[in-house]
């Protein structure tokens, strides 16, 4: 026999029984149960991505070695500097060092000469390389340099004293070619010029140049 139906009357066989419509609460309830479900799922997949992003790091709170290191395990170095711009670099620390170095000494006080006690004055070098070509003329060396200071500054009594001034003439006896020639121009130029200006009232520097230059021209002549 079939069953009873919900009015009392009997069910044929094979017949299923209505249900009766979800009430409006009962909808209300699964409405908001897959809104949860559905944000649930949104913020685990959040969690997952930024897991993923985010490095290895070590129990301690520092980053995982294996993640601080490129595929092989060796660790990440800069390119090697050449022969040309290491010494490049290392002359650039140098002058830096030298700056520094400078600024201190000034800040203490300290002066520009007392800085460098080991540098000699160009003077004093030309006047020695003279004395060296007199005195011991088999270990003299010939230094361009220091000739062409004593040719520059030989008309001036100051930085070539007097003593000295009659070795400088037997130096300037064994000057040869181009040398000879423009030491003997320029002395040529300086005569006319100081001929030009008259010698009466000249001071005594003057007169002593004046002398200086006749001689170097007598001598080259």
């Amino acid at each position: 026999m079939g069953g009873a139906s919900p009015e009392g009357g009997v069910l044929l066989p094979g017949l299923r029984a209505c249900r009766k419509p979800a009430s409006a609460a009962t909808r209300r309830m699964a409405k908001q149960k897959r809104k949860v479900t559905e944000a649930t799922g949104k913020k685990n997949k959040k969690l997952k991505k930024a897991s993923a992003e985010e490095p290895l790091l070590a129990p301690d709170g520092s980053q995982d070695p294996r993640e601080a290191r490129p595929e092989g395990g060796a660790a990440c170095r800069g390119p090697e500097l050449s022969p040309e711009k290491k010494r490049v670099l290392e002359r650039k620390l140098k002058k830096e060092r030298k700056k520094e170095e400078r600024k201190r000494l000034r800040k203490a006080g300290v002066p520009a000469a007392q800085s460098l006690p080991g540098k000699r004055p160009a003077a004093q070098l030309a006047l020695d390389y003279l004395r060296g070509w007199a005195q011991n003329h088999e270990n003299w060396k010939f230094q361009k340099t220091r000739q062409t200071w004593l040719l520059t500054h030989m008309y001036d009594g100051d930085k070539v004293p007097e003593g000295q001034f009659p070795t400088l003439l037997a130096y300037l006896e064994g000057l040869k070619g181009r040398a000879r020639e423009l030491t003997a121009q320029k002395a040529e130029a300086l005569m006319r010029e100081l001929d030009e200006a008259g010698t009466s009232g000249l001071d005594s520097v003057l007169l002593d140049k004046t002398q200086r230059v006749r001689q170097v021209l007598q001598l080259l002549s």
